[in-house]
């Protein structure tokens, strides 16, 4: 059986103290003010060297932009890339319907959300959308990918 780290660490704070795991469960919220919580899911954790490029990068645009707003802003290019389905998926809640009694649940298939999608790449200024870039079927976004899209991206631009 795979225990939880927290009741590990509940059950060992108890064992420690000598008081039951219950008596820590309630000491924990009513004396020490603590409270349980989920982890929060991110994309990725950042690591401090990473944290420190984006603070240099931010003062870096930053400084540029109060040098020259109107001309930061006219060549200020950014992008971004997401997962777009083709469906939605019913939650079941939404796919509940009204039965006759005796009668048994209606049947339906499942749909993964992954079966159908598409990633685009949309590189975009202050004035609107640039250029949309859509990852072929089969492929990745790693290093080489991504450094290819850029060489792409900047052949479009020159044109």
């Amino acid at each position: 059986m795979i225990l939880d780290d927290r009741r590990v660490k509940v059950r060992e704070m108890a064992e420690t103290v000598g008081i039951s795991t219950e008596r820590v469960h309630h000491i924990l919220p009513e004396c020490l003010d603590m409270k349980k919580l989920s982890v929060r899911w991110v994309p990725q954790l950042l690591t401090l060297d990473h944290k420190r490029n984006r603070v240099t990068t931010s003062k870096d645009c930053l400084t540029m932009f109060n040098r020259n707003p109107n001309e930061f802003l006219r060549r200020f290019v950014t992008v971004d890339e997401t997962w777009i389905h083709h469906n939605t998926t019913e939650t079941k809640e939404q796919s509940k319907q009204w039965v006759s009694s005796g009668e048994r649940a209606p049947k339906k298939a499942k749909v993964g959300l992954s079966a159908n999608k598409v990633m685009p790449t949309v590189f975009w200024k202050a004035r609107g959308i640039i250029h949309i870039d859509y990852l072929q079927k089969g492929k990745t976004i790693n290093g080489q990918y991504f450094s290819e899209l850029l060489d792409r991206f900047d052949t479009y631009l020159k044109k």
